[in-house]
Parts: structure tokens; C-alpha cells; sequence
């Protein structure tokens, strides 16, 4: 507990000058200084607490996940060709094609990708034959507004 001159300023004599009186703060800054170290503590150990109980796990047969599958990307070119992935496909084995792919997955997502220079008519007719062969989720791709010259790897 710390103690202050009473320097009364009325000249009452040298004993009131120089005696103290208590002082009635509280000195926060060791309770400070001791927060802060606990804080730097739990903030170590607390990444290390959190690994969980040890257990002994069961083994399994189950078969290992596969890895993700190639996406199925469909793209049309500026003469109107279609392509599966990189195949030429004829206009007559497109829908076939695609209904195989669909039976061996069907919650796959379909990209299409159509030239520029192309009808929307034409676009759209390629998402009809890969709605129709069972795929429900079709993505339309685009270039981004920079271009592809700036994709990050290639020279300008």
C-alpha cells in the first residue's frame, strides 16, 4: 500500500508536512502483467490439448475412396463439332455417349464449353442432349475478363 505527502500549504508546521497518508488505488499493473503471461500460456497449450482421447481403431475391409473422377467436359467448336472431353464425337453418338456416362454417375457435373463465334441455339442444343442423357447439374464455362494470356504460368 503506497502513502502521499499531505502538504497542507497552511503552515501548520514541519510534522504536517511530511507526514502520509494512504493511498486508496489499486495498482493494476502486476494483475496485468500476470493476465498476459496466463494468456500467452493458454495460448500455447491450447492447440496441444486439443488432440482427443487415444483409442485403438477397428480395422476395416472396406475398400479405400476413390480418387475424384475427371470432370466430363463438352465442348462445341466454331464449326459446331462436339467434343467429350477431347473426342470428336458424331452428332449421332452424343447422346448415347453421354447416357453411359451418366449410368456410371449421375450426380456428376457436365461443363460445357462453346466457341464464341456460336449460335445460343446451338449451345442450348448440346445442354438439351446432355439433360436428356441424366445429368442434372450442367455448368456453362467462360473465359474471365482478363483473358487467358494472364493466367498465372503463361508468357504474355
Amino acid at each position: 500500500m503506497g502513502a502521499a505527502p499531505m502538504g497542507s500549504g497552511s503552515g501548520a508546521g514541519l510534522e504536517d508536512e511530511f507526514s502520509y497518508r494512504p493511498v486508496a488505488e489499486i495498482n493494476v499493473t502486476p494483475f496485468i502483467d500476470v493476465m498476459l503471461v496466463l494468456l500467452v500460456i493458454f495460448m500455447v497449450a491450447a492447440p496441444l490439448m486439443m488432440v482427443g482421447v487415444p483409442v485403438q481403431l477397428p480395422k476395416t475391409a472396406a475398400q479405400k475412396i476413390s480418387q475424384p473422377r475427371q470432370p466430363v467436359v463438352v465442348s462445341v467448336d466454331q464449326d459446331g463439332r462436339v467434343f467429350l472431353r477431347s473426342e470428336e464425337l458424331a452428332p449421332a453418338d452424343v447422346g448415347p455417349r453421354l447416357a453411359a456416362l451418366a449410368k456410371e454417375d449421375p450426380d456428376a457435373v457436365v461443363y460445357v464449353r462453346g466457341d464464341r463465334s456460336l449460335s445460343y441455339g446451338r449451345v442450348m442444343e448440346v445442354m438439351g442432349q446432355v439433360s436428356q442423357a441424366g445429368f442434372a447439374r450442367v455448368s456453362l464455362m467462360a473465359e474471365g475478363p482478363a483473358g487467358p494470356s494472364s493466367a498465372p504460368g503463361k508468357a504474355p
